[in-house]
């Protein structure tokens, strides 16, 4: 019997669940693999082989010496190259496609707090849009980083946020863009984000200067955050931030 082809659907719903899924957990006994095998009438091993088909088109991983399969279509790699260069719209639709396959409402796909979202109106379709991908980006830089914060490696993913480098009001482009993501726990997050640390280009991290001076030298503070300057942060398995993003954060977020 000949295998039947993949549609352009099948694949974003495919490339959709690849993001979202630890690199180590790319294997046909993963539940989640399984469920979508069972949503495209496929074998769990073709849908797991199809997730390592992505990975062996992810430059970070060919950087660390990981090839993944050879048998990529050109299919694969439009799709994959579509995701690249338009994460906004992309996650949105793979998100969209998961709801109407599965004949669920977006927001339980998604995982949207109803409370969050108006019943109706104008304002629904943009927040819910945004609440969709929001999410999207947070599963896909937890899995990268396989729910590690960073710097620390706490592992309670209900303490760890996906920090955006370049700030979501500050480029559109790239709010959904995991390269423009870190996993961090809540309070490193805050300190991200109000620049009292930052993350080299080299990946090391830094502390702002006004929190090493002596009068800010308590145990809390050497605890919590001085002992991590100049350590570098364990890597996401994939979507390593972008160089330019961490420079951005260097130079206009973060306080000298």
């Amino acid at each position: 019997m000949s295998r039947k082809n993949w549609s352009r659907d099948e694949l974003i719903l495919a490339i959709n669940l690849y993001c979202k899924t630890p690199f180590g957990r790319l294997h046909n006994r993963n539940p989640d693999i399984i469920k979508l095998a069972t949503l495209l009438g496929r074998t769990p091993s073709a849908v797991g082989w199809k997730l390592v088909n992505f990975a062996s088109l992810d430059p970070n991983l060919k950087k660390r010496g990981i090839k993944g399969a050879v048998n990529v279509s050109q299919l694969d790699r439009e799709i994959w190259n579509e995701f690249n260069s338009n994460w906004e719209r992309l996650a949105y639709e793979s998100e969209m496609l998961l709801a109407k396959w599965t004949g669920e409402r977006i927001e339980i796909v998604a995982e949207i707090d109803p409370l969050e979202i108006p019943r109706k109106g104008l304002d629904r379709k943009a927040l819910v849009k945004i609440r969709v991908n929001q999410n999207f980006f947070r599963a896909a830089v937890l899995a990268a980083y396989e729910f590690r914060c960073c710097i620390t490696g706490l592992a309670v993913p209900d303490l760890l946020n996906a920090s955006h480098i370049l700030p979501w009001s500050k480029d559109e482009k790239n709010r959904v863009n995991p390269r423009n993501g870190l996993c961090l726990n809540t309070l490193h997050d805050r300190a991200f984000d109000r620049g009292l640390l930052t993350i080299t280009s080299d990946l090391k991290v830094r502390i702002s200067p006004s929190i090493k001076k002596p009068a800010k030298r308590t145990d809390p503070t050497q605890q919590f955050l001085t002992r991590y300057d100049g350590m570098t942060i364990t890597l996401p398995r994939r979507f390593l931030p972008e160089r330019e993003f961490l420079e951005y954060h260097n130079e206009k977020i973060f306080k000298q």
